[in-house]
C-alpha cells in the first residue's frame, strides 16, 4: 500500500510506497519525507 507524500526533489505529493517506489513517477525516488511510514511503525 503507497500513501501521498512529499518528494522534495520533485516538489510535489506523490504516490511513494514505503520502500520509496513512486507510483506517480514510475520510479525510485531518494529523497522524499518518508513522516508517514514512521509515524505508522511507532504506533504498532
Amino acid at each position: 500500500m503507497s500513501k501521498w507524500c512529499y518528494n522534495y526533489d520533485s516538489g510535489e505529493y506523490e504516490d511513494i510506497d514505503k520502500d520509496g517506489y513512486s507510483w506517480t513517477r514510475g520510479e525510485y525516488v531518494n529523497n522524499w519525507d518518508d513522516s508517514e511510514y514512521r509515524r505508522e511503525e511507532e504506533d504498532e
